[in-house]
């Protein structure tokens, strides 16, 4: 039967009693590491992208989004407090709902994380390249510093932070608590400031109209920005180290959450209501531009060359952008120096995510093994990672930012959507298992979490629709025609989660 494969969840919850973490977290450190983990690339990279799509109406779009990760992560939580091991998604659909979807939504995590650096990767560089033109005076050549959708060859900057992030992970160099600790301080006091200066002077005429683009606009924007929010589930992961999980998990995850989309609207209030203003860019006909085209490229060209101000739809650093029209040029530098030091390490965690998922699926067999074999000097997975580093630096060199949150996202609400499914499956199944986290009237939430997802879905670009579907085709041929024969848990070979936490550094080689 092709849905029997399941791992027992016994095995893997027997596995992870072996580390035995201590419950030392409260709410508001749940909150704290929340927050950190949420704000960051897509508030700084894809204000422009939402501008351009809903206009002001963007700041509906954020609310949207929040609400929607927020039923999520409460499904999600659910999970992580009774599978507390790594895998993510896939770990908690394999013991649900068996191997055929676990590998589906693996396959859809490879969008979240390898697609979703990438993505980061080019937001970076917008900044970086702003860095350039207003601290140093230095104007790039636009051919070296753009994908060919604005005109240009190969989006360089993109292309060295790719190369550099996998040569860090190779050779074992991550962040520690403290480092993070310091760019998360970073990014909110550069929100801050951004707030304290562009909220008082903002002008109501700019708002209107609110909603240019109509209610599939806003929906639309929704679906993009939903990438400002991934990385709550650092939230959920920690539901094993929480104490009172059935109250602080809801709390640290409601509370960031909400912190974050009020922390959102406040900035697109400030963008919103400078003298940009958030209309999006039509051509000399009145039509809507689609993001990420070179017809918006061309035309955000004219509109500059003309005398006027660059749109905020245009801009490769929206929010530096917007402090310097209000004549904060030396704090919009500084917000786009705060962007270009602390978005790297996104790039890092993520690569690091999608290198241990990909390290997980080849440890049950269901990739080849030599994808998790761990260099004898680094004791990482290098080949896993070299591969991930690969196919990262190459969508960075030559797509637009939000064409590729639009691409990870796919994955991200499919992976999400299974979750939702995964927790009422699970209640009618295995009433009986010890939950330290029930998710809420599950009844509506799992419902909601799995309906939020689908809208968001079906309102992406088309583009980004069908990117899913022929991506899991490609998944399902190389299943059915590689890895159903050669998995474990076919085979009968149970005991393959040697480590909790699946790192490569102390997992034992299997046999």
């Amino acid at each position: 039967m092709i849905f029997g494969r399941v791992k027992p969840l016994d095995a893997i919850l027997a596995t992870a009693e072996k580390k035995g973490l201590q419950r030392s977290l409260g709410a508001f450190q749940l909150t704290m590491l929340g927050i950190g983990a949420v704000i960051g690339t897509g508030i700084f990279v894809l204000t422009s992208e939402a501008a351009q799509k809903a206009g002001p109406g963007m700041m509906l779009s954020f609310i949207v989004a929040g609400f929607v990760c927020a039923v999520a992560a409460l499904c999600y939580s659910e999970l992580a407090s009774m599978v507390p091991v790594a895998g993510s998604a896939y770990t908690y659909t394999y013991a649900v709902m068996g191997e055929l979807l676990a590998w589906m939504v693996g396959w859809a995590l490879i969008l979240e994380y390898a697609v979703g650096a990438s993505a980061v990767a080019v937001g970076w560089s917008g900044y970086v390249v702003g860095q350039f033109q207003n601290q140093l005076g230095i104007t790039l050549p636009a051919a070296l510093v753009n994908g060919p959708y604005a005109g240009g060859v190969i989006n360089l900057p993109a292309v060295l932070v790719s190369l550099l992030v996998t040569w860090l992970l190779v050779v074992g160099t991550t962040e520690s608590a403290r480092f993070n600790a310091v760019l998360v301080c970073i990014k909110v006091a550069a929100l801050t400031l951004f707030i304290a200066l562009a909220v008082p002077v903002a002008q109501k005429e700019h708002f209107e109209p609110f909603m240019p683009t109509g209610f599939t606009g806003v929906m639309g924007a929704a679906a993009s920005i939903f990438f400002a929010y991934v990385g709550f589930d650092a939230v959920s992961t920690a539901a094993e180290e929480t104490k009172n999980p059935q109250r602080n998990v809801p709390i640290g995850l409601i509370g960031s959450l909400l912190f974050c989309t009020v922390f959102y609207l406040l900035v697109s209030v400030g963008a919103i209501g400078s003298p940009l203003g958030a209309q999006p860019v039509r051509d000399a006909a009145g039509t809507l531009l689609d993001p990420g085209t070179t017809e918006l490229a061309a035309r955000c060209k004219a509109i500059v060359a003309g005398g006027a101000l660059e749109p905020l739809s245009c801009s490769r650093e929206a929010l530096a952008h917007v402090l310097r029209t209000i004549g904060w040029v030396k704090v919009g530098n500084l917000i786009g120096l705060a962007a270009t030091l602390a978005l790297p390490s996104v790039v890092l965690m993520m690569m690091f995510g999608q290198t241990r998922v990909f390290f997980t699926m080849a440890r049950d067999g269901l990739l080849p093994e030599k994808l998790a074999s761990v260099h004898p000097k680094y004791h990482t997975p290098h080949v896993v990672t070299i591969v991930t580093g690969i196919a990262a630096t190459l969508a960075a060199a030559f797509l637009p930012v939000g064409k590729l949150a639009d691409y990870s996202n796919s994955g991200t609400l499919f992976a999400f959507a299974m979750v939702g499914v995964s927790v009422l499956v699970l209640r009618r199944t295995d009433p009986g298992r010890r939950r330290p986290f029930r998710t809420p009237l599950v009844g509506i939430v799992a419902p909601l979490a799995i309906a939020g997802c689908v809208y968001l879905y079906v309102s992406l670009p088309w583009a980004a629709i069908l990117v899913l579907p022929v991506w899991g085709a490609i998944g399902l041929l190389i299943y059915f025609g590689y890895s159903r024969k050669r998995s474990y848990v076919g085979r009968g070979i149970i005991d393959t989660l040697d480590d909790p936490h699946m790192q490569p550094e102390v997992a034992r080689p299997l046999h």
